[in-house]
């Protein structure tokens, strides 16, 4: 990297340093703390039944060898992980109004960083294509949370497409003990009918963490505008092709297909109890972030 570029570096993380700590301070960490502290529960002890007591938190195994019934305790633990999963596919360039995906991702990976460290949890961040390009485990600190946000502005995927299942699968075998975990996304991993390629990775993951979704997408994916013959090409295979956007009955197959890709896909979050944000480029995304912590 060259002198120029490294300082070009510099000016970005802190000019997002500085924007998205004082939003973590002013605004953020009272609703992150009050969203997602005591969410994750440790094993403490093991007690005597007493009536009332949960039967779901009975330890059957004790209980077989003492022949009376006991009940595991848990008390809330004080210590939150949290692991950003940011999608660094190429379609994270892609941008027509307020910027690109990827800065406002980075934006978003920030505030939620700080908002941790402000609450002394541990951040990480995995960073995925169609592939887990790279794992930052989770550690304290300023530093370690201006390395994430540095690796989220110039990191470079060796590959272009899209799985969420691998980040979802990496994500469950990494992190054994329970974690707070954010998908940044715009979500556009499915089959040919629409539907998401990511549903059996996700069941098994929201079993062992606590996930939100945070879906940043750009309004012109969705509705196109009547621009006449273009050229459109996929940022991820490479694919190109001819459409003609001045046919109404093309537009409208278009918007029915997106309509029914975020269709399925909330109800799949609905079915996991997943919670989930849209945040379009351009918008507010405190407005966002503050809704997706008060739905908690």
């Amino acid at each position: 990297m060259s002198e120029m570029s490294a300082n070009d570096l510099l000016k970005k993380v802190r000019k997002i340093e500085i924007k998205t700590r004082a939003l973590s301070h002013q605004i953020f960490a009272g609703e992150y703390h009050s969203a997602f502290k005591g969410r994750g529960m440790a094993f403490s002890e093991v007690r005597e039944y007493q009536y009332g007591d949960d039967v779901r938190n009975m330890d059957w195994n004790v209980t077989a060898r003492l022949r009376s019934p006991y009940v595991k305790v848990f008390e809330e633990e004080r210590e939150l992980t949290v692991v950003l999963l940011v999608d660094v596919s190429r379609s994270r360039l892609f941008g027509t109004t307020g910027g690109s995906r990827k800065d406002m991702l980075a934006e978003i990976a920030a505030v939620l960083s700080f908002s941790a460290i402000i609450n002394n949890d541990k951040v990480g961040a995995l960073f995925f294509s169609d592939k887990v390009e790279k794992f930052i485990p989770p550690k304290k600190g300023r530093s370690h949370l201006l390395h994430i946000i540095r690796e989220i502005i110039e990191f470079e995927p060796s590959s272009d497409g899209t799985d969420i299942s691998e980040a979802l699968r990496y994500l469950t075998n990494a992190i054994k003990k329970k974690c707070t975990a954010f998908l940044l996304s715009d979500m556009l991993d499915v089959d040919a009918q629409g539907n998401p390629r990511y549903e059996e990775a996700l069941k098994v993951a929201v079993n062992r963490h606590d996930l939100s979704v945070i879906e940043v997408y750009d309004p012109r994916e969705r509705n196109l505008p009547d621009v006449g013959l273009v050229n459109v090409k996929d940022s991820e295979t490479g694919e190109s092709a001819w459409i003609d956007t001045s046919s109404r009955k093309m537009r409208r197959a278009y918007e029915d297909w997106f309509r029914n890709v975020e269709q399925t896909s909330s109800r799949l979050f609905l079915k996991f109890n997943v919670d989930k944000v849209s945040i379009a480029l351009g918008d507010d995304y405190v407005r966002g972030l503050m809704t997706l912590f008060k739905n908690r």
